[in-house]
C-alpha cells in the first residue's frame, strides 16, 4: 500500500513536470519525459527511504543511492523507449497519444523498479537470532557473550558492505 502512495505521488509529479514542459516550456516529448522523470525519481527517493523502507538497512546509503538511480535510470529508460517507439516508429504524436506511451512506459517501468527496489536497494535488516529471543533468563555473562558476538558479526558485514 505505501509502495502504491509513494509510487503514485511520484506518477502525478511526473506527469504534470511532463505536460507543463511538452505544453507550457515547448520541449521535445524524451527531453520532456526525461526531465519529469529525474525530477519523479528524486520525490520517490525521498518517499521510499523515509517512509517506505526507513526500518530496512541504511548502513551503506552510497551503495543505496547508487542502486536506487542504477534502477531508477534502468526504469526511465523504458518509459523513453516506450515513448520514443510510439512518437517515432508509430507516429503517435499528439500530446494525447503521448500521455498513452507515457503509460504504457511508466507501467512496465514500475515493475522494473518495484522489484529492483525491494531486491536489491532497500535491503531488509537480519532477523534477530532465535537464541537471543529464547534466552530472557540468561546471566549478564552470557548476555555480554552474546552481544559482543553480535556486534562483531555487524562489524564484519559493514566493513563487507565498505
Amino acid at each position: 500500500m505505501k509502495f502504491g502512495i509513494v509510487g503514485l505521488s511520484g506518477v502525478v509529479v511526473n506527469f504534470l513536470v511532463f505536460w507543463v514542459c511538452i505544453n507550457g516550456l515547448h520541449l521535445a516529448s524524451l527531453r520532456s519525459n526525461i526531465a519529469a522523470t529525474l525530477i519523479a525519481i528524486a520525490t520517490n527517493y525521498l518517499g521510499y527511504r523515509y517512509w517506505l523502507y526507513r526500518d530496512r538497512d541504511a548502513a551503506s546509503r552510497k551503495r543505496e543511492i547508487t542502486l536506487f538511480l542504477l534502477f531508477s535510470g534502468i526504469g526511465m529508460l523504458i518509459e523513453t523507449g516506450v515513448l520514443g517507439c510510439s512518437v517515432y516508429l508509430l507516429g503517435l504524436d499528439s500530446h494525447f497519444e503521448q500521455l498513452g506511451a507515457k503509460v504504457v512506459g511508466l507501467a512496465l517501468g514500475t515493475v522494473f523498479r518495484f522489484v529492483s527496489y525491494r531486491t536489491w536497494v532497500f535491503k531488509a535488516l537480519p532477523e534477530a537470532e532465535p537464541q537471543a529471543a529464547q534466552a530472557p533468563h540468561a546471566t549478564g555473562s552470557e548476555l555480554a557473550a552474546q552481544a559482543e558476538l553480535m556486534l562483531a558479526a555487524e562489524e564484519i558485514r559493514y566493513a563487507k558492505a565498505e
